[in-house]
C-alpha cells in the first residue's frame, strides 16, 4: 500500500505543535485500536499508520528530516529506523500500558524479537570536507564493538548446541498474560522474557563468551557518504552496531556528519559564498580576476565601475542539492562572489597628489542613486 503523508494521516497542519500532534494521535489511536474494532482490517491499518506518523513527527530531528526528504530519507528516517516497528509499543508508551495488543503478530511482534536480545546501536562522528560534500566520499571506519562469538556462533551455548526446553513458555517462545487497558481486561501474548522467544534455554554455557553469545572485537566498516550532506545529518547503517546477545539482531551504526570549516568559503544550504577583495584601479577600470572554486579556479570579469558589496553569481559551482525524496540532484547550487574594494592605507607624496586631483573631479563624487543603493544595502543587513 502506498504510504500516506504523515501530516494527512494525523489530520494536522505542517506547522502543528507537539501538543497538537499528541492530541491528534490520542484521538485516532483510541478510535482505530484493533480491540475496539475486532476483525476490521481497515482500522488495523489506520492504527498502524497513525502510530508510525506519531513516532516520526513527535521526534524533532526525525520530523525535520521527514519534512526535507519525505519517505526516502538517506540518513535513516523511517519509523523505528526501518526495523522492529510495532504500533502497540507506541500506544503503550503513550498511554502508560504494558505488553502488546492482541494483533501484535499481525504487526510483526514486540521490541524483544524472538531469538535473543537485540544489540545496542553505536554512534560515531565522521568529519567531511567541502570537497567530500561535492563528490561524496567513502570512509573506512575501524570500530570496537561486540561481535558474534566464534566458538558458539552467537548462541551462548557450549558448542552452539547445549540447550534445554524453556520451563516458562514450555518451548512456545511466547507467554499469555491478562492486562487492564482502556477497554477493560485484555488478554495479550508477548515474547517469553526467559528465553527471548527461542523456546529453549542454555544448558551448558559457552566458556569463551560465558553464555552471552558476544565478545569484544573490532570491525572495519565501509561507509558511503552521499554528495550534498551537511553537518548535523545522520546516516544509519542497519545491523552494523553491537552484535545481539544469544543470537539476537545486531544494532545499528549511526554516523553523525561533521562538516569541516573551509578557509575560503561560507556555506548556506547548496550555495557557497566567497569574499573577493579587488584593488581600486580594477574596480574603477574593470579587468579579469581569478576566483577559487572547491575544485580548481575560474576567471571572472570585473566590470568598470564595480561598487563595493557587488555580488557576482557563478552558476553551478556551489554544492549538490538533495531533494525531499533523498535523491542527489545533478544540478548544483551557485557560488556567490561578494566584491570588496581595497583602499590603500599608505600613499607616497606623488600618489597623494593624484588622489587629491581625483577628489576635486565630479566624476569621483557619488551620485544620489549610488547613495540610495548604499542605504538599502545597509538596511538589508538588519532584516
Amino acid at each position: 500500500m502506498e504510504k500516506q503523508d504523515y501530516y494527512e494521516v494525523l489530520g494536522i497542519e505542517k506547522t502543528a505543535t507537539i501538543e497538537e500532534i499528541k492530541h491528534a494521535y490520542r484521538k485516532l489511536a483510541i478510535k482505530y485500536h484493533p480491540d475496539k474494532n475486532p476483525g476490521d482490517k481497515t482500522a488495523e491499518e489506520k492504527f498502524k499508520q497513525c502510530a508510525e506518523a506519531y513516532e516520526v513527527l513527535s521526534d524533532p530531528q526525525r520530523r525535520q528530516r521527514y519534512d526535507q526528504f519525505g519517505f526516502n530519507d538517506p540518513f535513516g528516517g523511517g519509523a523505528s529506523g526501518g526495523g522492529g516497528f510495532n504500533p502497540f509499543d507506541i500506544f503503550n508508551s503513550f498511554f502508560g500500558g504494558s505488553g502488546s495488543g492482541g494483533f501484535s503478530s499481525f504487526f510483526g511482534g514486540d521490541d524483544d524479537e524472538p531469538g535473543g536480545q537485540r544489540g545496542s546501536s553505536i554512534r560515531v562522528r565522521v568529519k567531511v570536507s567541502l570537497a567530500d560534500v561535492v563528490t561524496g566520499v567513502e570512509k573506512h571506519l575501524k570500530i570496537k564493538k561486540y561481535v558474534q562469538c566464534p566458538h558458539c556462533h552467537g548462541t551462548g551455548a557450549k558448542n552452539g548446541t547445549e540447550f534445554e526446553t524453556c520451563g516458562k513458555c514450555h518451548g512456545r517462545g511466547r507467554v499469555v498474560q491478562v492486562v487492564n487497558s482502556l477497554f477493560g481486561r485484555m488478554q495479550t501474548e508477548s515474547v517469553c522474557p526467559d528465553c527471548k522467544g527461542t523456546g529453549k534455554k542454555i544448558k551448558t554455557r559457552c566458556t569463551n563468551c560465558h553464555g552471552e553469545g558476544v565478545i569484544l572485537g573490532e570491525q572495519v566498516v565501509d561507509v558511503k557518504i552521499p554528495a550534498g550532506v551537511a553537518g548535523g545529518m545522520q546516516l544509519t547503517m542497519q545491523g552494523c552496531g553491537h552484535a545481539g546477545k544469544m543470537g539476537g539482531e545486531a544494532g545499528d551504526l549511526l554516523i553523525l556528519i561533521e562538516e569541516e570549516n573551509h578557509p575560503d568559503f561560507i556555506r548556506q544550504d547548496s550555495t557557497l559564498y566567497y569574499n573577493l577583495l579587488v584593488d581600486f584601479p580594477t574596480a574603477a577600470l574593470g579587468g579579469e580576476v581569478t576566483v577559487p572554486l572547491v575544485q580548481g579556479s575560474k576567471k571572472v570579469t570585473i566590470k568598470a565601475g564595480t561598487q563595493p558589496n557587488t555580488q557576482l553569481t557563478i552558476s553551478g559551482e556551489g554544492l549538490p542539492q538533495v531533494d525531499r525524496y533523498g535523491r542527489t540532484s545533478m544540478r548544483r547550487g551557485d557560488l556567490i562572489v561578494n566584491v570588496g574594494v581595497y583602499v590603500p592605507e599608505k600613499l607616497t607624496d606623488s600618489q597623494r597628489k593624484l588622489v587629491e586631483q581625483m577628489r576635486e573631479s565630479d566624476a569621483y563624487k557619488a551620485p544620489a542613486s549610488a547613495f540610495a543603493k548604499f542605504k538599502e544595502h545597509f538596511k538589508s543587513m538588519f532584516n
